[in-house]
This record gives structure tokens, C-alpha cells and sequence, in this order.
């Protein structure tokens, strides 16, 4: 089964499909998808303007949340129920889990049991797993002693507690004593040091694994990515794509108003969606705030992907793709002045996907475009195999 087109690019293709300039069929072609394909795109798109009768996905999505939340409403009132009758019983243990492993058997997930009587899921599995045993028997006897000895002293640190509780006769290296002391939140009242603002500190700038060396043996080994922007009578327009070197290939892209992490999230899920079994492959940038934060770190490590960046304020060490957005400048954003960012998105995707990836013929490539050299080297490879 394909793989699916991003919603960027579906949107993009019926964006130019509605203007006319050009048949369904050459519109399909020049995009590289079926004219059945197309045309259900406009079909839906149609449906979700208001211009023809059906269900939209947004409607059918939100009937299915509906019904979610439905569903789970009622499961949230019968653990509150059963919660209730089971907090009246004055036989019962002090411990709430046995409700928890009867709720499961009756059909009602843990992990809701859990939110709505605000436990931890984790302590409940270990429970389940195994009875209380010796160890954690010492180390509850152990955390009273040490509770004790912060509620006398406030302004002992952890070691200070350490030295109490082997008093007490609950002899504990500091290891263990500062992890009892860091769960339960008993510090020294002279409090810890904060970062400035109270923020945390971004993440480190990755290793620059290229050194300036373009060139890869296969597909999805080497991605470069950056953003780039031009103005219009609207405002400025970004756009964030990513190169695969192998090819030279455009493989994701986003677009939008506003520089923030989130286009670049936004064109590292659109690549991934369309080239599939990424892992392992090098994604290299600049040391734009965009491509450090921890929204990008997470999709990389979500992905396997390996994260590579060059030095600070050096524009050679990503060269290839500059050499990209040089060719978009002077082929579609310097050709005239741009009434609205609308316009100049469609000339943009439709000079990448028309003329770059299928009509432009490249040396490096041996006068073949992206689209024809990977073809071609894909097939070679098949038939190697």
C-alpha cells in the first residue's frame, strides 16, 4: 500500500488544480500522482468548502471523538461508583489497587482507573507484579526516619538527614538518601539554585558529521534542510525544505507565515511520511534556534534520525542546500513582486515539484533530473539485490 501525501502537499496540488491553468491529467503528471488520485482530492476538498454535499473528514473525526469521549465518560463514572462503595467497606485494606484490578477485569482500562483516582500507574504494576518485600519495607521505615529528622531540622541538606538517620539506627549511603529526599521534595529550606527565568536550558547543538563532505551512496543517508523567506505585500513567507543529497531531491518541505520550531517539525514529518524507513539517516543544519529545539529533537529520536550541524555563522558548512534556495531565488522569488503569500506558495511548490524535481536535468546527476535518478539508481539496485 503507498504511502500516504501529506496534508501540506495535498492542500498545495488541488491549491493549483483550482486555478485551471493546466488539464487534471498535466497537473497529476507534473506532481507525480495518479488523475484519480487528483481528482478525489478535489472531490474532498470540495466537500469540506461547503461546495458539495457528504461528510467532511473533520465531521467524521469529530463524531468519532465524540463517541470516544462518550465511551469514557461512562467508564469515568463507574470508577467514581465503584470508588465510592468501595471507600464505605471498613474491612477493606488501606490500599486502593485491589479497585483497580477489579475495574480491569470488568472491562475498564488502568490507565483511566488510574487518572480519575489520580495513582500512578507504575507503583500499581509493581504491586500486581509482586507483594511488598523486605526492601521496600526498610526503605519506608527509612524515608519516616528521614522525614522526621527534616520536619526537627528543615535547614539539613541530605547529607545532614544521612547522618540523622544513622543515628536513629537506619544506616543509608547518600545516594540512597538523596533519591527518598528528591521523590518526596524534602530540601533544605535554603533552597536549590534556579536557571535564570526559571527555564531550562535548550538542548546542545549536534556534532557536525558532514564537514562539508555533500555526497552519499543511497537514499535517506544524508538530508540537508534549512529555511529561507521572502517578502510580499502580505508579509514575509518561510519555507523549510529538506534536500536528500543522494538525489538532490526535495523530500519534505513546509510552509508558512511565521519562522518557529514548528515548520520545521512540520517539513522533518512530511519527509519521513513520504521516503518511509529513515532510520539512521544524518539530517544536517545551521544552528538556527528552529533545528535546536526540543519539538525537532524529539521527531528525530522518534525516527531514529541522526541530527548534524556546522558552525556557527559559516554558510559553507551547508552550502548544498544554499545552493538550492540560490536556484529558487532566481528562478521563482526574484522573478516579480508577489501580491500575497497564497501566490507565491503555489509558484514555489510548483517550481519545485514541476520544473526542479522533473524537468530541470542536473550534471552532477549525468543530465538527469532528481526524479529520473532515482528511478533509475532505485531499480539498479533492485535488480543488484
Amino acid at each position: 500500500m503507498p504511502r500516504p501525501h501529506p496534508k501540506e502537499f495535498r492542500d498545495d496540488v488541488v491549491a493549483v488544480a483550482r486555478r485551471g491553468d493546466a488539464p487534471i491529467a498535466q497537473i497529476a503528471k507534473d506532481f507525480g500522482i495518479s488523475e484519480s488520485c487528483l481528482r478525489n482530492w478535489l472531490q474532498a476538498a470540495d466537500v469540506a468548502d461547503g461546495h458539495r454535499p457528504g461528510t467532511t473528514p473533520s465531521e467524521s473525526t469529530e463524531l468519532r471523538e465524540l463517541k470516544r469521549r462518550n465511551r469514557l465518560l461512562e467508564q469515568e463514572n463507574e470508577v467514581l461508583r465503584r470508588a465510592a462503595a468501595y471507600s464505605a467497606q471498613a474491612h477493606l485494606p488501606k490500599m486502593i489497587y485491589p479497585l483497580v484490578t477489579e475495574l480491569a477485569a470488568d472491562g475498564i482500562p488502568v490507565t483511566v482507573t488510574c487518572r480519575v483516582l489520580k495513582l500512578a500507574r507504575q507503583p500499581y504494576y509493581r504491586w500486581l507484579a509482586a507483594p511488598i518485600g523486605a526492601r521496600e519495607l526498610e526503605e519506608a521505615y527509612l524515608a519516616n526516619v528521614l522525614f522526621d529528622a527534616h520536619r526537627d531540622d528543615p535547614e539539613f541538606g541530605y547529607r545532614l538527614l544521612a547522618d540523622e538517620a544513622g543515628r536513629a539506627g537506619q544506616v543509608a549511603c547518600d545516594r540512597t538518601v538523596w533519591r527518598i529526599c528528591s521523590g518526596n521534595g524534602w530540601w533544605s529550606v535554603f533552597g536549590k539554585k534556579r536557571t535564570r527565568n526559571g527555564k531550562k536550558a535548550g538542548p546542545p547543538a549536534h556534532d557536525d558529521l558532514v564537514l562539508r563532505r555533500f555526497t552519499a551512496d543511497a537514499s535517506n543517508r544524508l538530508w540537508l534542510w534549512d529555511i529561507t523567506e521572502h517578502s510580499t505585500s502580505e508579509g514575509k513567507l518561510y519555507l523549510c525544505a529538506i534536500k536528500d543529497v543522494f538525489s538532490n531531491r526535495i523530500v519534505g518541505y513546509s510552509i508558512s507565515d511565521r519562522m518557529t520550531s514548528q515548520i520545521a517539525v512540520n517539513a522533518l514529518v512530511s519527509a519521513v511520511q513520504r521516503r518511509g524507513d529513515v532510520a539512521g539517516c544524518v539530517v544536517h543544519s545551521d544552528r538556527g534556534s528552529q533545528f535546536r529545539s526540543r519539538k525537532v529533537a524529539r521527531v528525530l529520536a522518534a525516527h531514529d534520525l541522526v541530527g548534524s550541524m556546522g558552525q556557527v555563522a559559516s554558510a559553507g558548512d551547508n552550502a548544498a542546500m544554499e545552493s538550492f534556495f540560490s536556484l529558487l531565488q532566481k528562478n521563482v522569488l526574484n522573478r516579480r513582486r508577489w501580491a500575497t503569500r497564497q501566490d507565491l506558495r503555489i509558484a514555489v511548490i510548483t517550481w519545485i515539484e514541476r520544473t526542479y524535481h522533473r524537468r530541470r536535468r542536473q550534471a552532477r546527476l549525468g543530465r538527469l533530473t532528481p526524479i529520473e535518478y532515482e528511478t533509475i539508481m532505485t531499480t539498479q539496485v533492485a535488480l543488484a539485490a
